[in-house]
């Protein structure tokens, strides 16, 4: 399997801790965030990222053109997560217009260090955003989109326009599109050890005996 499509559609029932376990085997050590969280616990987000840095003001700051969301969405293809590194800004990216009109682009969501806004209308439209904040305030003049597509910092995580976004109700993970097979054929391994520790548990082996078999549950 070479078709980075087929990897992530084989990686979109794999939970994140079960992915964080195997990018720790191909050396991607920090590759999971802390504060950014969904802004509705059952979402679940998988797909390839569109990179983008922004930089923060106070109110006034910037220009309203500059804060350019429309070229985020115009620039995402069908799939792709728009990741936004907005440096925790507590003024909204986001909101529930921009998740209307980057669902019907077939987009599959936004993950965001900062704030977004609307929530009843995210959820309405069926938007997976995962986010640090959710607050009302408007990023108009106090946000500037600066690039699109270059490398960038989440939470301390490195990401890069291509790899691979997954979260869901226990987090977000980052996987490097270079390593993509590898930590799906790690991380399907693993998957099925915590299916057997599941059952031997049942079973009645006691937890000390499962974690001393299985090394990475």
């Amino acid at each position: 399997m070479t078709d980075l499509d087929e990897i992530i559609e084989a990686l979109k029932d794999i939970p994140t801790a079960t992915l964080a376990n195997a990018l720790d085997d191909v050396g991607k050590f920090i590759n999971s965030s802390v504060s950014i969280r969904p802004v509705e616990p059952s979402m679940r987000v998988v797909g390839r990222a569109l990179t983008v840095e922004v930089e923060v003001g106070e109110a006034g700051t910037f220009s309203s053109h500059e804060f350019r969301v429309g070229a985020m969405i115009d620039r995402a293809e069908k799939g792709d997560v728009i990741v936004v590194a907005a440096k925790g800004a507590k003024a909204s990216i986001w909101g529930g217009m921009a998740s209307l009109a980057a669902s019907v682009k077939g987009i599959s969501g936004l993950v965001v260090d900062g704030s977004v806004r609307d929530v009843d209308e995210i959820n309405a439209c069926g938007f997976n955003v995962f986010s640090r904040y959710v607050i009302p305030t408007t990023g108009r003049t106090r946000l500037h989109v600066k690039s699109i597509g270059g490398p960038i910092s989440l939470d301390g995580i490195a990401v890069e326009s291509g790899d691979i976004i997954i979260g869901d109700s226990t987090g977000l993970v980052v996987i490097p599109h270079a390593k993509a097979f590898t930590v799906l054929e790690k991380a399907t391994l693993y998957q099925k050890d915590d299916l057997q520790a599941t059952a031997e548990i049942r079973r009645g082996i006691s937890f000390t005996e499962v974690m001393k078999h299985f090394k990475r549950i």
